[in-house]
């Protein structure tokens, strides 16, 4: 198969993300803020709750911005960071609603669980991933591996940092693949071939408990990337599932440690009143463990949105079966 590099903003180096800070950081002003304060008075004046829409928050100058911040989501680098959300002055309930406000403009929500849960709490509850294949690693204080997420768009807002650790690392899918291109081309196109992995109890009735998917796909022009060494590996689990051949496991090796490295990785060190907004497609996330404060009230935080957007209406069949049974979820949610 005849496969060409991705191309910049699509694929980048963190270099050139630290060059270009401005393209992708967007801090709010004096008078955005003052927007976002009178769009949470006029939700809290209709009464209304989770989910509203975007005309239930309107916005002036910075709706127009929320725009530009999708584009750079969605057609460019696929990192944007918000900085400057007065989470002490909403409190949590208010934050709640302003971030759903801001994320009504970028796409539309969807369900994160089988609970139908649209808007979710990223904290340590205790468990382990490695251990429980059906335990969610962002409900733990350990390392997160990159990978991506379900959706479009996945979207963290910070309320609260830990004591220590927890630093949000990104870096670019098609930077990836160029460098595995250019170094290992046998192993790039074991990545676009059919990887199985794990649901981990999550499968809507009459679904088999594993996607079959590849790593990188191209769809009408698009590039499009997965990465989850956990769930590839726990997707062993089933007898019926191919086991990982040895390339496969070079090639998830492979894509696991040029992630980590300098020249790949962007960090992020949130603050409380940040928001990072991540293309799923095009960048893989990942988070360092952290030590959390004692008291309940100073735990670290973070509130996650999975967005659809409009760019990405065509996707690829894999996907769309993903976004199929979140859709599901949404309709038929479990007690």
């Amino acid at each position: 198969m005849a496969i060409a590099p991705v191309p910049f903003p699509n694929a980048w180096l963190s270099s050139q993300m630290h060059r270009e800070r401005s393209r992708w950081t967007f801090p709010l002003d004096t008078d955005e803020l003052a927007q976002v304060e009178r769009a949470l008075g006029h939700v809290r004046s209709r009464g209304a709750s989770i989910p509203f829409g975007p005309e239930d928050f309107p916005l002036g100058s910075l709706a127009d911005r929320l725009k530009a911040i999708r584009a750079e989501v969605e057609e460019g680098t696929g990192v944007a960071l918000i900085r400057g959300l007065e989470v002490d002055r909403y409190g949590v309930q208010g934050a709640r609603l302003v971030y759903w406000g801001l994320g009504a403009h970028l796409g539309t929500a969807l369900a994160q669980n089988p609970r139908g849960a649209l808007l979710v709490d990223v904290r340590d509850e205790g468990g382990d991933p490695y251990r429980d294949p059906t335990q969610r690693g962002y409900h733990t204080a350990q390392y997160l591996p990159f990978h991506n997420d379900q959706g479009d768009v996945v979207g963290l807002l910070c309320l609260r940092t830990a004591r220590e650790g927890g630093l949000s690392c990104v870096c670019s899918s098609g930077a990836i693949h160029n460098e595995i291109l250019a170094s290992r081309p046998e192993l790039v196109e074991v990545l676009y071939g059919d990887w199985y992995a794990d649901v981990r109890g999550e499968e809507p009735p009459g679904r088999k408990p594993y996607y079959v998917e590849p790593r990188y796909a191209l769809h009408e022009g698009r590039f499009y990337a997965q990465h989850g060494p956990t769930y590839i590996k726990s997707a062993q689990r089933f007898p019926e599932v191919p086991r990982l051949s040895r390339e496969q496991l070079e090639a998830l090796e492979l894509v696991t440690r040029l992630a980590a490295e300098d020249r790949f990785r962007l960090d992020m060190d949130f603050q409380p009143g940040d928001v990072q907004f991540l293309n799923n497609h095009l960048v893989l996330h990942s988070r360092t463990a952290f030590v959390d404060h004692e008291e309940p009230e100073r735990k670290r935080h973070l509130l996650r949105l999975w967005l659809s957007t409009p760019a990405y209406a065509d996707v690829p069949p894999f996907f769309r079966a993903r976004q199929e049974d979140m859709a599901y979820w949404l309709r038929e949610p479990r007690p």
